[in-house]
């Protein structure tokens, strides 16, 4: 036990010292995009790509929007400055070679009796996500937590779709990006649900397409891993646009059980409330529409497999613009509203949201969880099946 004690404690420092010095050395991104050609040398994971300079290249995301470049080293400054309270973890690295970083924000010394976990950056262009768990991540750290709550975020689940957009923006190219390097839809990877069932699927069948695979990308293979190991009472996967609190399941048009519904709901209006005005409405993701299903996504994945009280927030009502063509047509201006007022408002209520979220009293499934099997949720089935 205490060997094992020893070796966490190591690995642990391990993580801190690695995420320090990466998010201290970074790289133009010419520099860290020749890496990944054929034949270049290849580090242990790519550095991180520095943030741009240039004007002109900041005026194409508009004021709000951050960079990797810039969002991880100010994460650094709570790694260094919160040791115990703010902690790195490389949960996995990416198809091309870049971490991931989850970051378990805690009260040191206190035992755990609730796990909540954040999610953002699964696809490429949603950057409106990020900010919401960068700026959560800043409020936690800032402030009190309750008592015995851990929270753990993860800011950028796909770094190299990310990294490929930061570089159109760059050029001033407007490519549609979703996936990872490879293409694939990372919120249709997962293992739960991949089964399309509904009528429509025989006329429309390219709408109801998963990877190539249950959790074949490294980037869902990280999050699973994590997932698994800490078996998460509650979390959030956080995507744009649309304005909905989304609950499990996304892939059928079924509900889920009665209790783990009210549950669900509980919690959704609690998010609600904490919103204010025209919030978010709470909603089954596969009663969206009477055609739409979303097979193989992360909530169905975690509430399926891990009995995790999982949603989908869709933040933001779209940056499309009726009277400018120009936000019709480019999917980073549809996903992320130009205008830095409507973008503050939605990431500022989002992370009010959050925050009942994670501080809404124990349901009673976590308390019998707790009872049974020391704070892990049971997962109520083992799987693919539902």
């Amino acid at each position: 036990m205490l060997l094992a004690l020893l070796f966490t404690a190591l690995a642990l420092a391990g993580d801190v010292d690695a995420f320090l010095a990466w998010a201290d050395d970074a790289r133009p991104a010419a520099e860290v995009s020749a890496r990944t050609e054929p034949g270049q040398p290849r580090a242990a994971f790519l550095p991180l790509e520095d943030a741009p300079t240039d004007e002109d290249v900041l005026d194409r995301v508009s004021p709000g929007y951050r960079f990797a470049g810039t969002f991880f080293p100010q994460i650094a400054a709570h790694v260094h400055d919160m040791p115990g309270r703010v902690r790195p973890e490389r949960i996995g690295t990416s198809a091309l070679g870049r971490p991931i970083w989850a970051f378990p924000l805690q009260n040191p010394d206190e035992p755990i009796r609730r796990k909540v976990l954040v999610v953002a950056g699964l696809h490429a262009m949603e950057w409106v996500g990020t900010e919401v768990a960068v700026d959560l991540l800043d409020d936690l750290a800032d402030s009190p937590l309750p008592k015995g709550v851990q929270v753990t975020i993860v800011p950028l689940a796909n770094p190299d779709g990310r990294a490929f957009v930061e570089r159109d923006l760059r050029a001033g190219e407007t490519r549609y990006r979703r996936g990872n390097s490879r293409g694939v839809d990372l919120n249709r990877d997962f293992a739960v649900n991949r089964e399309a069932q509904a009528f429509w699927r025989h006329l429309i069948p390219g709408y109801y397409r998963t990877s190539p695979g249950p959790v074949s990308q490294p980037e869902t293979r990280a999050l699973d891993g994590l997932a698994h190991r800490e078996r998460f009472h509650r979390a959030a996967s956080l995507h744009s646009f649309g304005g909905f609190f989304y609950t499990p399941w996304s892939g059928r048009f079924g509900r889920p059980e009665r209790q783990d519904r009210q549950e669900l709901w509980e919690l959704g209006r609690a998010m609600e409330q904490a919103w204010g005005t025209r919030a978010y409405r709470t909603r089954q993701l596969g009663r969206w529409g009477f055609f739409f299903r979303a097979h193989g996504s992360e909530i169905d994945h975690l509430y399926g497999r891990y009995g995790t009280r999982a949603f989908l927030i869709e933040i933001t009502r779209s940056g499309i613009q009726p009277l400018r063509p120009k936000t019709w047509k480019w999917g980073f201006r549809s996903y992320n509203p130009e205008r830095p007022r409507r973008m503050r408002k939605h990431v500022d209520r989002t992370v009010h949201s959050l925050r009942a979220l994670i501080t809404h009293p124990d349901l009673p499934s976590e308390i019998e969880a707790r009872e049974a099997n020391h704070g892990v949720p049971v997962p109520p089935i083992d799987g693919d099946e539902a």
